[in-house]
């Protein structure tokens, strides 16, 4: 069984352009990214129906949101690694574990 690709939405908007810009036949891109030509419709209407979001404020303040949340959950990863070191060491010293 193939493994199934995953793109980024880099290499998914770099692909849709492509098609956009109808230089080549959509058969032709599908086959040159070894994409079923359905899937790389659906990628096109997908990109286009959400083409104006881009000039949204909302998608920055999303964004905001987006980085601030990875923040505090990257802070929080490193604090639970630093109090179950923690726990351990104090195991360790008291004889407990």
């Amino acid at each position: 069984m193939e493994k199934r690709r995953n793109f980024t939405p880099e290499e998914k908007a770099k692909i849709v352009i492509e098609v956009l810009r109808e230089e080549k036949t959509l058969i032709e891109i599908a086959a040159e990214y070894e994409i079923h030509p359905n899937q790389l419709s659906r990628w096109k209407a997908e990109f286009i129906s959400n083409a104006g979001r881009v000039f949204s404020k909302e998608t920055d303040e999303v964004e905001k949101v987006k980085q601030a949340y990875e923040k505090e959950k990257d802070e929080l990863l490193k604090q639970i690694g630093q109090l179950s070191y923690e726990v351990n060491w104090l195991k360790k010293k008291s004889g407990c574990g």
